[in-house]
């Protein structure tokens, strides 16, 4: 209030009146089409509405990728073995029937010992070995390559000689362990390795966040050895399920899954948020069902038989079946498999590293505050 009674001058007290409009345009005009579109890309809601249609295409793709290599397994390529000493004619008509039998899926090997033969086993090179002689035809199959390949080169084989009249005595010279009589075992350990390796590399990525590039590989090594351990330890020694060559096969589960962890941590550098997209394509959609795990390759589809040797899931199956199951016949390909992709990933965070979501500054802060 004046004291002298008069009303104070505009500009000495008070503001003249402004327009409605000039303070209040700004909120009140409507927003444009690309302004709301940039508003929404900028929300919480853009990532949580495509995470939405993400995890639903993942569902059904899931499904779908396990359910065509393993719903209806039908042979494609089955390696076998003949033996060409005897070589009588029933012998020949035996294998010729049994390769109609099984769609022409027969890739006929000759030896001319059964020696010979049983060391292309061993090697897994082929699947079965027929032996003819006066008496009949011997089938020898090996439950370890394949339960369900010798199951079906065994049906096969008796309905053949029921229908040629010819005797035949199958016997399984790789069988199983007691504790594992479908051969899933290995399958499943292997694929605990894999979702375990890049579940671990995600959760460092969110709770240490700040970890440098060499801190980052070294925790993802202590990870695997340890998780490694774990598996082989429960599954050989707790459940007694397999009699696993506990060395052997410990260190071929910590690379599987140290190379998963970095799998990750490379999509993570390249695609940030989006890594888990690329990773669970290639290890879990693609890489697991074609690993000849759950079904062995001669029975997968012909793509995923040739593809999933390359990927890490069928190069972690395969070194760890031969380490259990063909033990002195262990391969050079599956850990040359697991190198490269280990090998490409580290090489990709490490030169794209300033690119990771995670990381900090090496200079402490108190020192980068007194500089």
């Amino acid at each position: 209030m004046s004291t002298s009674g008069q009303e104070p001058e505009p500009g000495h007290g008070t503001r003249p009146e402004e327009p409605h409009e000039a303070r209040h345009g700004a909120h009140s005009r409507p927003l444009t089409r690309g302004e709301k579109w940039a508003a929404y890309k900028e929300s919480p809601y853009f990532p949580a509405t495509v995470l939405v249609f993400i995890l639903a295409a993942a569902a059904g793709l899931f499904a779908g990728s396990y359910t065509y290599a393993m719903a209806n397994p039908t042979p494609h390529r089955i390696p076998t073995a003949v033996v060409s000493q005897p070589d009588t004619a029933r012998g020949k008509e035996f294998v010729a029937a049994m390769d109609k039998a099984l769609d022409a899926s027969l890739v006929i090997h000759v030896y001319r010992t059964p020696a010979a033969a049983r060391e292309a086993l061993e090697d897994q090179q082929v699947f079965t070995i027929v032996r003819s002689g006066s008496r009949g035809v011997e089938l020898d199959v090996a439950s370890a390559s394949g339960a369900a390949v010798a199951q079906l080169l065994a049906e096969s084989a008796v309905k053949v000689g029921d229908t040629l009249g010819i005797p035949v005595a199958v016997a399984d010279v790789k069988p199983l362990q007691k504790g594992d009589p479908r051969g899933l075992a290995l399958f499943y350990i292997s694929l605990a390795a894999v979702i375990v390796g890049f579940v671990g590399s995600i959760q460092l990525s969110v709770h240490a966040r700040s970890l440098i590039p060499l801190e980052r590989i070294a925790f993802t090594i202590a990870y695997s050895l340890l998780g490694a351990f774990a598996i082989a330890a429960v599954v050989d020694w707790l459940l007694g399920a397999v009699d696993l060559p506990f060395a052997e096969s410990w260190l071929i589960l910590a690379f599987t899954m140290f190379t998963s962890g970095m799998v990750f941590t490379m999509f993570n550098t390249l695609m940030g948020r989006w890594a888990m997209l690329p990773t669970w394509g290639v290890m879990v959609l693609l890489g697991n069902p074609s690993s000849g795990g759950a079904v062995s390759w001669p029975l997968l589809p012909s793509l995923l038989g040739h593809i999933g040797r390359w990927l890490p899931p069928g190069a972690s199956v395969n070194a760890q079946h031969t380490a259990v199951y063909y033990q002195g016949h262990q391969k050079i390909f599956p850990f040359l498999v697991l190198a490269v992709w280990c090998l490409v990933s580290i090489t990709v965070f490490w030169v794209w590293r300033h690119r990771h979501p995670g990381g900090r500054d090496h200079m402490p802060e108190h020192a980068a505050a007194a500089t």
